[in-house]
């Protein structure tokens, strides 16, 4: 399946002949500034083989330009979360959204969040449940502009802090094709 952003960036799903070094790199510039802030999210430095790992555990979504990757994200069917996180199990979740540092502002990250909760409804999720770095005001705000309700926090043994966990309800129209909202923070 081939999908477009607004913007006519080509997303489709990571295959066989694209490049685990190229994606870990994206994550590594996407999530540089979160570092450079004191907050490490994992996807500043974890290693290729982390990389594949994650790309196992769900559906990897890239938006490649001119050969060029510039947006990644990953999405997964219910499934079972950790015990006590917070969130209301089974449900639907996506990780490691990123976007090339240089694309932000343009839309892609509003288009990968829409596929990813377009993915979670088609894999049978009826709310999706993620998390970031509580002190990633930025990022929670995005996350609530786009519907996302804060329930709860959680802590990671790979990350330095404690993160937001967001619940979204996954309804009507928006669940089935992943319309809705306009872009900002992320992209």
């Amino acid at each position: 399946m081939r999908l477009s952003t607004p913007a006519g960036v080509p997303v489709r799903r990571f295959g066989a002949g694209d490049s685990v070094e190229e994606l870990t790199r994206l994550l590594h510039r996407a999530y540089a500034d979160h570092a450079a802030a004191g907050r490490v999210f994992f996807a500043s430095y974890q290693s290729v083989r982390d990389t594949e790992y994650r790309l196992s555990r769900g559906e990897c979504w890239v938006a490649v330009s001119g050969g060029e990757l510039l947006g990644t994200v990953t999405v997964s069917a219910p499934h079972a979360l950790p015990d006590g996180y917070p969130g209301p199990a089974p449900a639907g979740s996506f990780w490691q959204l990123a976007v090339e540092p240089s694309q932000r502002g343009a839309g892609l990250g509003h288009s990968l969040l829409a596929l990813a909760e377009s993915r979670s409804a088609a894999l049978g999720s009826t709310r999706v449940v993620i998390d970031t770095s509580e002190q990633a005001t930025d990022l929670v705000g995005w996350y609530r502009r786009r519907g996302y309700t804060p329930i709860g926090t959680w802590r990671w043994d790979v990350t330095n802090y404690d993160s937001t966990v967001l619940l979204k309800e996954l309804t009507g129209a928006r669940a089935a094709d992943g319309r809705g909202g306009d872009a900002a923070a992320g992209g």
